[in-house]
C-alpha cells in the first residue's frame, strides 16, 4: 500500500512546489521588465512585436499601473 501512496504524495508535493517556483520566477522577470526598457523590448521582439519608443514606455506604464492596483486593492 505504502509503496503507492509515498509516490504520489511526491508528484502531488512536486507539482505544487515547481507551480510556486514558476510563479516566483515569472513575477520577478515581469517586475524586472518593469524598469528595463531593453528587456521588454527584447521579449516583445521574441514574440513577434516591433515596438516603437512610445509603445514601449505605454507598456511599462500599464506593467506599472496593474502592480499599483494589485499591491493596493484597486482596480
Amino acid at each position: 500500500m505504502w509503496n503507492y501512496i509515498i509516490p504520489i504524495i511526491t508528484l502531488i508535493a512536486g507539482a505544487v512546489g515547481g507551480f510556486f517556483a514558476g510563479v516566483y520566477y515569472l513575477r520577478k522577470q515581469l517586475e524586472s521588465m518593469q524598469n528595463n526598457p531593453e528587456m521588454l523590448q527584447e521579449m516583445a521582439k521574441k514574440m513577434g512585436y516591433n515596438m516603437n519608443k512610445q509603445q514601449l514606455q505605454k507598456a511599462q506604464q500599464m506593467m506599472k499601473n496593474q502592480n499599483f492596483a494589485r499591491k493596493t486593492g484597486k482596480r
